[in-house]
């Protein structure tokens, strides 16, 4: 008898409910988040389980890895795509753990990537990094405010990373007060900057930067550090069909339902990967500042709209371009890019 299971997973606990090939439920139970009950739990029904479903929230790794480790076939879903069934009146940790079930049953589950576990902890660590510079930013952004209130000047945020040379201390040195807010400022921000530099070393030294890093760093706007994120964070390529699958992972479409040329509403903008979508911003930012050919582009749909806009029409440009550097092994063409 084939049986189909699904964990609706928590922070602290997960629910795990069992149906068989008819769809009748057999087992419920809540369980704590421990390895070891979930194992001693599945125990009895382990040589008849088809597959297993698991949520994708933020703490799925342990569990999925643990599933694959004990041989279960493992399916991650994605609750972005996932709807309840119309009809149901009343929805619970239960009803949400039998749903997921009853989807992997009738093979409808829509399901995530798996991104493999030896390569999650590198991609993580460029993550932490992109954590730390975005308090730096804070750090050096507070800074300047309190320069240019005290002082009226705005001091460049280049003069502030400066490293070897304190060029914020002899600004504020006439007030004790303020003078002790720019020595830990500075000292904070410091502190970053090495931790930054530190990270981007291990990432270089971890993985082979060869074969799609080398062409990415092609793209204009891109350097190191996004060709990094953008080859980590993307994954495999063959699990994109399509151009526009990926820039839709990307965040890099419009989201929005149109009926008659009117706006209807819009869709779930943050569906897809939110690193990606910095990663193209940042790009299409320098691309256009150091690009001919970019800037030229960018230009051209200036004139007929925003500035917003486009930006976000040259990150798509960028994202889509990306799509086939990787897939066919070329490099960056503006000719076909910007077209």
């Amino acid at each position: 008898m084939g049986l189909y299971a699904a964990f609706d997973l928590h922070s602290s606990n997960t629910y795990l409910g069992i149906i068989d090939e008819d769809g009748k439920r057999i087992f419920k139970k809540k369980l704590r988040n421990e390895a070891e009950t979930i194992k001693e739990t599945l125990r009895p029904f382990k040589t008849d389980i088809e597959g297993i479903a698991v949520e994708s929230t933020y703490n799925w790794y342990w569990l999925v890895d643990m599933l694959h480790e004990e041989g279960y076939r493992v399916h991650l879903a994605n609750p972005s795509k996932i709807k309840q069934y119309s009809g149901m009146k009343y929805s619970d940790d239960k009803h949400d753990a039998f749903w997921l079930a009853e989807m992997l049953r009738l093979d409808i589950l829509p399901e995530g990537y798996i991104y493999p576990k030896e390569e999650r902890p590198i991609r993580d660590l460029l993550r932490k990094r992109g954590h730390l510079v975005r308090l730096r930013t804070a750090l050096i952004v507070s800074l300047q405010n309190i320069i240019a209130r005290n002082l009226g000047v705005k001091l460049k945020a280049n003069d502030i990373r400066f490293l070897t040379t304190d060029r914020v201390s002899p600004l504020l040195q006439e007030s004790e007060d303020l003078a002790l807010a720019g020595k830990v400022s500075k000292e904070s921000i410091d502190f970053l900057a090495r931790q930054i530099k530190a990270i981007e070393s291990t990432i270089e030294g971890r993985i082979n930067l060869s074969g799609p890093y080398d062409r990415l760093l092609s793209i204009p706007g891109v350097g190191k550090i996004l060709a990094l994120t953008i080859m980590l964070e993307t994954g495999p390529i063959d699990r994109f069909p399509k151009v526009g699958n990926y820039v839709s992972y990307c965040r890099k479409v419009p989201s929005g339902r149109f009926s008659n040329d009117k706006k209807k509403g819009a869709g779930n903008r943050k569906n897809g990967n939110k690193y990606l979508a910095w990663a193209f911003s940042e790009a299409s930012d320098h691309a256009r500042l150091f690009d001919s050919a970019a800037r030229r582009y960018y230009q051209r749909k200036l004139q007929k709209t925003n500035a917003p806009v486009a930006h976000s029409a040259l990150a798509h440009k960028l994202s889509r371009a990306t799509y086939y550097i990787i897939r066919d092994g070329v490099v960056f063409m503006p000719e076909k890019a910007f077209t």
